[in-house]
Order: structure tokens, then sequence, then C-alpha cells
């Protein structure tokens, strides 16, 4: 199969530290080949990163319902996937022009992104993000990863197979919304997330689903963030999560542990100590970084996150980060 490219030197785009950072999960990394291989937008793809572009390549895809061949020698759905592409890693923004904003109001920031560089705030769907961070709740990464494939296997479309994978699409809601849901995810392990996937389900189709999601774009943030919230299951944080990763509000901050940890450490030392994060603290820590990184704080802090994640300083050659222990994370 051919591989597509999309010029962009690997300081914009770092895809380590972007699809293995915690905003999506169905991102896996072949370390031999250096390969990424994920779904979005009804599609599978495989990535490479070269110094000077990003290569793609269309496995199968659902999004007009043609062939794998016919969607790999079609000029104009090379077109669209590379549309789909830029739009997804946002690559229409100079990203070193932030990094140089970011860096000149935090010295934090400016070591940091030495060596997370091209760290990437991903434009994700909606619907597969919601449900994705109801999943992370109290949850690790890989049994994240493990929860969504179970959505998509028992309530996605196949999409293809690949070296004897099946690739699924994300479900749509109205699939989830189904009475039935939430027992059959009790079965599958999801415990007491399985409410909360279906009762948010049915709340937004009766709110209308796709057309509710874009009324949330178009809102301000903290409206946007306050009708989130009135979904079964849906904190601050997870509301936080879904208008930085889908609804275009930049300026939202997620807080949990490490991002407490972070600010308490270096920002905000009268906070060090607290066993909890009150909803008071919570609104000045991200009301704190709002005012030092500007509207789009949040993208800025994901940068500072990774750096403080230890599993991001293991040795990659492609990357050029630094050699440490892997940590894991727990979403909260």
């Amino acid at each position: 199969m051919i591989w597509n490219k999309i010029l962009c030197n690997h300081r914009e785009l770092q895809l380590f530290g972007t699809l293995n950072g915690g905003q999506s999960f169905r991102w896996t990394h072949d370390k031999d080949a250096d390969e990424w291989t994920g779904v979005f937008n009804k599609t599978v793809w495989k990535l490479k990163q070269l110094d000077d572009c990003l290569q793609y390549q269309v496995v199968g895809s659902l999004w007009n319902q043609q062939t794998e061949h016919d969607l790999n020698k079609s000029e104009n759905n090379e077109g669209k996937f590379e549309q789909l592409l830029k739009q997804y890693f946002r690559l229409e923004l100079n990203l070193a022009k932030y990094y140089k904003e970011w860096s000149d109001k935090d010295e934090l920031f400016k070591t940091a992104c030495k060596q997370f560089y091209g760290i990437r705030m991903l434009a994700q769907e909606p619907v597969e993000n919601l449900f994705s961070f109801i999943c992370s709740q109290n949850n690790h990464i890989s049994r994240i990863s493990n929860m969504v494939e179970k959505l998509c296997t028992y309530y996605g479309e196949e999409i293809c197979e690949c070296n004897g994978v099946k690739y699924y699409t994300f479900p749509d809601v109205d699939k989830l919304a189904e009475l039935q849901v939430e027992s059959k995810l009790r079965e599958l392990g999801f415990g007491y997330r399985a409410k909360f996937i279906q009762k948010s389900a049915a709340q937004i189709v009766e709110c209308g689903g796709g057309k509710w999601f874009q009324s949330l774009r178009n809102m301000n943030y903290v409206d946007a963030k306050q009708e989130l919230m009135k979904l079964c299951g849906i904190g601050p944080k997870v509301a936080d999560c879904i208008c930085l990763m889908s609804l275009n509000h930049l300026e939202a901050l997620p807080v949990d542990t490490h991002v407490y940890q972070i600010a308490a450490q270096n920002y905000l030392p009268h906070l060090r100590g607290k066993k909890n994060v009150t909803e008071k603290m919570y609104k000045e820590i991200g009301d704190h970084f709002r005012n030092l990184y500007g509207d789009m704080a949040g993208w800025a802090h994901t940068v500072l996150f990774c750096a403080d994640l230890k599993m991001f300083q293991q040795t990659n050659k492609s990357d050029a980060v630094e050699s440490s222990k892997p940590k894991k994370r727990k979403t909260k």
C-alpha cells in the first residue's frame, strides 16, 4: 500500500506525545515499524512520522462506503482524507508561534517545550470523546482503551480487517441510548459507568444529538461546560475534557491529580498538601492558567502535563525523548 504525504516538520507535530498522552484511546504504536494505527471518522489509519512530513495510509473506511482499493486509488478521496488528518491534528495552527508565546510567559513551559515539542490538541468527534472519558473515570489508560474497544465491537460497525484484527467505528449515540445497553455493559465489566453511558446517551438523543453538540460549540466555554454537566455521570473534569478536545473551547483545563500537583508545586504553593481538589481549588487552578496562557490555556497546559508524565520520558529515537522509567497514569 502506498504512503501518502503531508508536509509537516516533526517539531510541529510529535506523534508520540500527541497520540499516547491520554487524549484518544484508539491508537496503537508498532515500535519495530515505528507506525501508529488508529481509528477516527469511521476510518482506519496508519501513520508514520519523518523529519519533514507526516505519512499516512487509509487501511479502510466507511466514510463513503468505498472499497479499500478504491479509497487508496481515488485522488478525490486522497484530498478528503488529507483534509481530515489536517483537521484532526489542527495543522492549520502554527504551533511554533504559540509555543513561543507560551514560553515568553512561563519559564517552566520554556523548559518543558524543548523536549516536548509538537504536542497537538486533537480535534476529536464529540460522541467518541464524551463516552471515552466517561470510561476514563477512576481508571487507567489500558483499561480505558479496552472499554472503548468493547463499545466499538458491540455497538459500532465493522470497517475492515487487517492482519487478523477487526476494526470498528465508534457507535452512534442512538445505539448507546437503547435501554438494554446498561445491562450488557455491566456484563462486559463497565461497572457503574454502564449506567452513565446509557443515561447520558439517552439525554443526548433527547436534546437533539449532533445538533446539540454543535450548539455547545457555538456557546461560550462556561455555558457549554454547564450544559455537559447536566448529563448523567459528567462532572467538571470530564466536561472540561470534552470542551477542550472536541468542542473547540481551548481555554478549558481539566484538573486531575497530576494537574493539581503541577499547579501546587510550581505556581500556587498555598495549595500544597491538600487531600482533595475542591470546587474552589479547581476553579482557581483553571483560572490561573487561563490568565497565564490566554484563550488556548488547555492546549498549553497539555504540554506541561506530558512533561510531568514519566511515561513520555522513555528513549524514542524519532522524538529524542529522554530515558526514564515508565509511569502508569490514572485518569480521574
